[in-house]
């Protein structure tokens, strides 16, 4: 049994998306970063962090990964030129949105007043736009590995989702749609559900 910490306002919905696509039963202990309900299991605080065996494990792009690969779904091989392929979307979605989005979340609310930097956000939001286009050349159809939903297409809804709610440049229509379809799937219809 997995148990997830974190809530789905931040990047924990990754996680339990993955887990509702993967249809494995897990308990969630819902808390924001560094409140006690996290903290009482986690001394660092951090979300999500995932509870396996007594471990805790952080980091939500590692836990989507490697519960793809426990239950051999939302991924392709080690080895493979798709794998290759997908973890190349993976590091793309990584370095050009999820990375943007989390330094600009810092210089707005989570660093303290006198350690933050505004003026950084519009050129955050000028990058971030730049790469809209080229994720949107990324799609191979319905989704970015063809026909294949994988922890890519989590991980890029989740980060135009954000996107969004920061009031980041807006997507083009192909890039809205591929959005839809994937918010459309039950599981993220589950895992944006209270719980």
């Amino acid at each position: 049994m997995y148990t997830v910490l974190g809530s789905t306002k931040n990047r924990t919905l990754r996680v339990i998306w993955t887990l509702e696509e993967l249809g494995v039963s897990y308990d969630q202990v819902v808390g924001d970063p560094a409140s006690a309900e996290v903290k009482a299991l986690n001394p660092t605080g951090k979300v999500p962090a995932l509870i396996l065996e007594g471990e805790i494990l952080p980091d939500s792009v590692a836990i989507m990964t490697f519960l793809s690969d426990r239950h051999n779904a939302l991924t392709f091989p080690a080895g493979s030129v798709e794998r290759l392929r997908m973890d190349g979307h993976i590091q793309f979605l990584l370095e050009e949105f999820d990375s943007l989005l989390w330094v600009a979340a810092k210089n707005s609310f989570i660093n303290p007043v006198d350690r933050r930097a505004p003026e950084v956000k519009p050129v955050l939001k000028w990058e971030f736009e730049r790469s809209l286009t080229r994720l949107e050349e990324r799609l191979q159809g319905e989704f970015l590995m063809g026909d294949t939903f994988t922890i890519a297409d989590i991980l890029a809804v989740h980060c135009l989702n954000w996107a969004f709610n920061a009031k980041f440049p807006d997507a083009s229509e192909a890039l809205k749609g591929y959005a839809k379809r994937c918010r459309g799937r039950d599981a993220y219809k589950r895992a944006v559900a209270d719980r």
